[in-house]
């Protein structure tokens, strides 16, 4: 079942002239057709102006198409009767977590959420406990969020989006402001959501290394999804992905350049485990 299905959707940012008269109009998505199963790791790829964000803005209706129509849990986010809904089935987490974090002791930041949602108060801290398990700082509860890394900050961040229950989470960027260390807590903390609660993910991200376990990778380029298919798949074409101005796992990259080289390699290599283990299999032809 599809949790997000998206139809022809584009959007235009306006610029206005002091009139208040549309002075010019710029597309930042165009054209998009998207399929998200229930339960998928979906990550979304493209560089600096590729609309990858501002697709992403959409599933939370944040904003709204210009064009064409998106769906979240089968709700038209441009039914305004079915907001409160769809950012209830669809929780964003962004790039910098001090913007959402706004309580003064980290169990009152993840239980602010559930509050304004009148969820009662013995389930609310029932919640702000079972989320702040699953992100692995609760014993961080009672701390200052101010006092704590990026990657715990950006933690406490993704457990107040998981204690309003959300079906899916949408991240934008949420380990770019972080230390490789950082990122590799926040990485793991949404795979573990994904597959042990079953929550729906899409990760926005430029770091290939954060996809290599998602079940679907998207390319967008100009507003457009110019590529999308497994990881595997994906980073079969690296110089595809290399027009549209994006790295590849450094294994993957190592194992193009041998094959570039005349080393009989498949396509597709992700990790250095695979990279070893082909050219073991290699040198014992």
């Amino acid at each position: 079942m599809n949790i997000i299905k998206a139809r022809k959707i584009a959007f235009d940012y306006l610029k206005m002239d002091e009139e208040g008269k549309v002075e010019s109009r710029s597309r930042a998505v165009d054209d998009v057709d998207l399929d998200v199963q229930a339960g998928d790791f979906v990550a979304i790829l493209g560089h600096n102006g590729s609309g990858k964000s501002t697709l992403a803005k959409h599933i939370n209706a944040i904003l709204l198409p210009t064009e064409g129509t998106l769906f979240v849990d089968g709700k038209d986010t441009k039914d305004e009767s079915k907001l409160w809904e769809i950012r209830q089935t669809a929780g964003m987490v962004f790039q910098n977590p001090d913007n959402q974090i706004i309580g003064t002791i980290v169990d009152e930041d993840v239980g602010f959420g559930p509050e304004n949602m009148g969820v009662p108060q013995q389930e609310i801290w029932e919640r702000v406990e079972k989320s702040l398990k699953a992100v692995g700082m609760w014993e961080y509860r009672s701390h200052s969020p101010n006092k704590l890394s990026g990657g715990q900050k950006q933690r406490v961040a993704i457990a107040g989006v998981v204690a309003m229950r959300p079906k899916c989470i949408v991240l934008d960027e949420p380990t770019a402001m972080l230390d490789p260390n950082g990122r590799k807590e926040v990485i793991r903390t949404v795979h573990e959501l994904n597959q042990k609660e079953h929550v729906t993910v899409l990760l926005i991200t430029h770091y290939m290394e954060e996809v290599i376990q998602a079940d679907k990778v998207i390319v967008m380029d100009q507003g457009k999804i110019v590529m999308q298919g497994t990881p595997r798949e994906v980073f079969s074409h690296v110089e595809e992905l290399k027009s549209y101005r994006l790295d590849v796992p450094q294994a993957t990259l190592v194992a193009h350049e041998l094959k570039k080289a005349g080393l009989d390699l498949p396509d597709g290599i992700l990790s250095n485990e695979e990279l070893v283990d082909a050219l073991q299999k290699l040198n014992a032809c």
